[in-house]
């Protein structure tokens, strides 16, 4: 596998094979205000991302698929309600129990 360095300030969700989250790190909640437990086992698209329109999500490709997606340009909801633009990095798991990590990267 390539190397991954993220930017400063990137937040981590981590996913099981349904795309629901099981773990979020610090930086999640400061790009948020979402805490960790009021996001564990919620949808990580229906949590965190504004519809933007496509017919599957980013995640849910990544997951079907187990491919890779950079530089996904995506709207984030805070736990305020502020729309924030981000970019996600959408990494699958490549072994039986098949989740998947995002990287939350500030616009």
């Amino acid at each position: 596998m390539d190397d991954y360095y993220p930017a400063p300030g990137t937040g981590f969700v981590v996913c099981d094979q349904g795309g629901r989250i099981i773990a979020a790190g610090q930086g999640v909640f400061e790009l948020t205000g979402f805490r960790e437990r009021d996001l564990l086992g919620r949808d990580l698209t229906e949590a965190l991302f504004e519809p933007n329109g496509e017919e599957q999500s980013a995640a849910s490709v990544a997951l079907e698929w187990g491919v890779r997606r950079f530089g996904q340009e995506l709207t984030l909801r805070t736990r305020s309600g502020v729309r924030k633009p981000i970019r996600a990095d959408f990494f699958p798991a490549y072994d039986e129990d098949g989740g998947l990590l995002v990287a939350l990267v500030p616009g």
